[in-house]
């Protein structure tokens, strides 16, 4: 009986031990969730909260480098739904030690396997849709509802066979004499019936999304019978713009300026996808195909909201289709006080 009571004991020394090690950071906490948040609404969360402790937006606080690993730190794990099961069972350490061994009990209990044997859970398909946004949408970000028609289970009449599965079956031939045979076993479960009802889904368009970027709703896809249902994933199509194109996160225009601006220098402003004027000055000739660089004025990085491309602007001159005299012609030359130049050569 002693014996068996310091074994408890001991199976209870070691139980806290593995609970104080476990102790870490409280991820919920730092991203300001419950835990049962969704991965949508920690998205949405993590997003808002990384603009505001970004160290760049806080460079009087000494503590904001770590504050902001904290947050990524934790939207890491949470954003992940099988690092969020461990973090939920073993914390922040037993996350790690998992990453490490494998089996972070196996640390404290002399290399007992006291790991969770959860069986093969069937699951319906997951569910791919492209959702067409504009490049307006992606540079400053939206909230775009799609109607979604998903099947729902609901009661119906009469059984039906579940849980199928394959069984080793004994026989007795005889005395002392058995036969083990494989036999599919069914069970009785009540019968059901998918019915589509229409759900409102809130897809965040998120500043800096890339086209072909997948947007997750999980449990929102094909239902399975007798399992869980699979997810539903948004792919981002971007739309062609009439005026910029995106290549990565530079964005590149076109303008046509008369040959006369050309010439002498001229002054305008473009309208960017956000409704700010981003100016353009030229003092000097502007050459067809020229190109001009703004800074800063392509799209936001997705990775890091802080960061953005640069703005190309490649410059065309329209010629005028007037016919010129001979009293313009000899102006123009002594304007440019340039002599008539024909070349000839191979620029493939």
């Amino acid at each position: 009986m002693a014996s068996y009571v310091n074994m408890v004991l001991l199976f209870f020394n070691l139980l806290l031990m593995f609970l104080v090690a476990t102790a870490g950071r409280d991820f919920y906490k730092i991203l300001g969730v419950d835990k049962s948040a969704t991965i949508n609404e920690i998205k949405k969360i993590y997003r808002k909260k990384a603009k505001e402790m970004h160290p760049d937006k806080n460079p009087d606080n000494p503590n904001a480098a770590e504050l902001f690993q904290d947050l990524s730190a934790a939207y890491k794990v949470l954003s992940d739904q099988e690092k969020r099961k461990i973090y939920d069972r073993l914390g922040e350490e037993g996350l790690e030690q998992r990453d490490m061994s494998g089996d972070p009990f196996s640390n404290f209990f002399g290399g007992f396997n006291f790991k969770e044997q959860t069986p093969d859970i069937a699951r319906g398909g997951d569910v791919i849709m492209d959702l067409e946004v504009s490049l307006e949408e992606l540079y400053s970000g939206n909230f775009v509802e799609v109607i979604r028609y998903k099947p729902v289970a609901k009661p119906a009449k009469g059984k039906r066979k579940c849980n199928c599965r394959t069984e080793m079956i004994t026989t007795q031939l005889g005395p002392g004499r058995f036969q083990m045979t494989q036999q599919h076993v069914c069970d009785e479960c009540p019968n059901i019936k998918f019915v589509p009802e229409e759900k409102i889904l809130e897809v965040e368009i998120e500043a800096g999304m890339r086209d072909g970027h997948e947007y997750p709703f999980i449990a929102e896809g094909e239902p399975h019978i007798d399992g869980e249902p699979g997810d539903l994933k948004f792919r981002i199509k971007q739309a062609k713009h009439p005026i910029f194109e995106r290549r990565d996160d530079d964005l590149y225009t076109n303008v046509t300026i008369s040959l006369t601006d050309a010439l002498i220098g001229f002054e305008m402003d473009i309208i960017h996808l956000d409704g700010h004027k981003v100016h353009v000055k030229r003092e000097k000739i502007t050459r067809p195909g020229a190109r001009m660089r703004k800074n800063n004025e392509g799209m936001p990085n997705y990775e890091n909201i802080h960061k953005r491309g640069a703005l190309y602007i490649t410059f065309d001159v329209d010629f005028p289709k007037k016919t010129l005299s001979d009293e313009e012609k000899e102006m123009i030359k002594k304007i440019l006080e340039q002599e008539s130049k024909q070349q000839v050569y191979n620029d493939l």
